[in-house]
Formats: C-alpha cells, sequence, structure tokens
C-alpha cells in the first residue's frame, strides 16, 4: 500500500506530458484529451437525439456543430486572454498573435484556454446559427449541454495530464508532488465535480424539465457552483494570485457572475412560458387564422 501511494504522489515524475513526436513536432496528451472531449460531446449529444427521439434533422446538427466547435475554440482563447493573461493589451495590438503556435521560430503549440470564454464563445456562435435557420437557441442548448458536461471531463483530466491548473499544497496522503511540494490532485476534483455529477444530474431530469431552456440554465448553475468548490481546492493562477481576502479567486468570481445570470434568465424563462401558457386556446386559434388570411391575401 505505501508503495502505491508512493508512486502516486510521485506520478509526475513518471508521466510525460508529451504523448509523441512526429519530427520537432511534440503532440502533448492535453492537446489529445481536448480533441477527444469536443468529438465525445458530438457523439454524447446525438446519443440522446436518438434515444429521446429528438425533432432534428441529423444535417441541420452536423451544420450547428462546426459553427458551436468554431465558437468554443475562438472563445476559450480569447477568454483566457481577456480574463487570465496579464498580456491583453499586447494580444489586442497583436491579434495575429492570439493563435501563433511559434515562438522564435520554435513551435510550442497554443496554451491557455478558458472555460467561460468557451461558453461565451458557444452562446455566440449558437445564436448566431439559430438566427441564419431560425431555431430556438434554447432548444439547441438543451440538446447540446449533455455532450458538453459528459466531454468536460477529458478536458480536466488533460489538463492533469499536462502538469497544468495544479492544486493547493496539502499535507492528504492522496496529494501529489509537484516542483517538490505536494498539492491537491484539484483537476481530477473538477473533473468529478463539473463533469461526471453535472452529466448524471443532467441526465436524469433531461425529460422532467418544464420549458425550453431550462436544462441549459440548470447547467450553467450547476457547473457554476461545482467550479467554486471545485476553486478552494485550486492554485489561483500565478500571474492573478487571490483577487480578494486570500480565498477569491478569478474562477470563482466568474463563476458567481454566470450562476446569477442563470438564476436571473430561468426567472424569466418561466415567467415567459406561464404567460404563453396562459393564452387561452380560442386566441390561439384566432391568431393563427389572422396570419393566415394575411398570407393568402
Amino acid at each position: 500500500m505505501q508503495e502505491l501511494t508512493n508512486y502516486w504522489q510521485h506520478i509526475y515524475y513518471h508521466l510525460n506530458p508529451i504523448a509523441f513526436k512526429l519530427g520537432s513536432f511534440s503532440v502533448h496528451w492535453y492537446g489529445i484529451c481536448y480533441a477527444f472531449a469536443l468529438l465525445f460531446a458530438i457523439y454524447v449529444a446525438k446519443w440522446f437525439i436518438k434515444k429521446d427521439k429528438i425533432n432534428i434533422k441529423q444535417e441541420l446538427f452536423d451544420s450547428y456543430i462546426w459553427w458551436a466547435e468554431i465558437g468554443v475554440i475562438l472563445g476559450a482563447r480569447l477568454g483566457y486572454i481577456i480574463f487570465y493573461d496579464t498580456h491583453t493589451s499586447y494580444y489586442l495590438m497583436h491579434p495575429w498573435q492570439i493563435f501563433n503556435p511559434f515562438y522564435d521560430g520554435v513551435f510550442v503549440g497554443i496554451s491557455g484556454m478558458s472555460y467561460h470564454g468557451a461558453f461565451i464563445g458557444f452562446i455566440i456562435s449558437s445564436l448566431l446559427f439559430c438566427k441564419k435557420h431560425k431555431l430556438s437557441f434554447w432548444f439547441l442548448g438543451d440538446i447540446s449541454v449533455l455532450g458538453i458536461s459528459a466531454a468536460y471531463t477529458f478536458g480536466r483530466i488533460g489538463n492533469f495530464l499536462n502538469h497544468g491548473l495544479v492544486g493547493r499544497l496539502t499535507t492528504e496522503p492522496w496529494g501529489i508532488y509537484v516542483n517538490g511540494a505536494l498539492r491537491q490532485p484539484s483537476q481530477l476534483y473538477e473533473a468529478f465535480l463539473e463533469g461526471v455529477v453535472v452529466f448524471i444530474v443532467l441526465s436524469f431530469i433531461r425529460n422532467k424539465t418544464r420549458f425550453q431552456g431550462e436544462l441549459t440554465l440548470i447547467y450553467g448553475f450547476l457547473y457554476s457552483i461545482m467550479r467554486i468548490i471545485s476553486e478552494f481546492y485550486r492554485q489561483p493562477d500565478v500571474q492573478l494570485g487571490f483577487l480578494y481576502g486570500g480565498w477569491l479567486t478569478m474562477g470563482m468570481l466568474i463563476s458567481g457572475i454566470f450562476a446569477v445570470i442563470c438564476v436571473l434568465l430561468w426567472f424569466w424563462l418561466k415567467q415567459q412560458n406561464q404567460i404563453k401558457s396562459q393564452v387561452p386556446n380560442n386566441v390561439k386559434s384566432t391568431n393563427a387564422e389572422v396570419k393566415y388570411k394575411k398570407s393568402k391575401s
């Protein structure tokens, strides 16, 4: 048992963040996990579409996937630069450097992604897609969050394998050594809380929601709460540190804002749904007849 504990605590000495090399290019486990997460999100969403017999054409959803993926990638990178990077003004003045994978002529890849930025990018790209195809954003959102929550787990596992987003100092036997200091494996806490737990809850309540968009907002709220809990075990970004009182981090602040927005939108959507349900059937039919007559004329 002691041998196993010792191996786990020193796992970073045995675990290379580089999976393999292709010539001078290094392929990191983080990149592999990120790509797998995107593919897994698509698989899970399509599985639920088929299982729940959701009325959406496959060709339309496949087209939407490209919009959503582009929004996620752009949003994740831009979100990091805006929320976490201390050289925001430099990137704004040199936007071509945002996705430049080379440094001094050497390929180093692109590092620095923000979940909150990715989610904002997802929302914007989804709204644009829905406007173009005259679809409900909430309808697509309720489908997408099932895949997003399931796939998120692999993103955090990628952080763990990449030796990134390390946890705070600890004396617990399940801690791992990072540069000689025993730290919480906070990436795995996040993978479980923000990924597995949220996905399980959403999968159980998906057919019990009362109005379109409720599942999307429950996801946003649940993720935010789980993220805030996880942040108590995660070391704050070194370039930012604590924002207030030795406990508030940027992740907590943004997650708290997201949670409040989700709650406010939930009450608004619920009210809108109640208003629609209170419209008498004869009024609905009258309105339909008026629209029909106008179209005929």
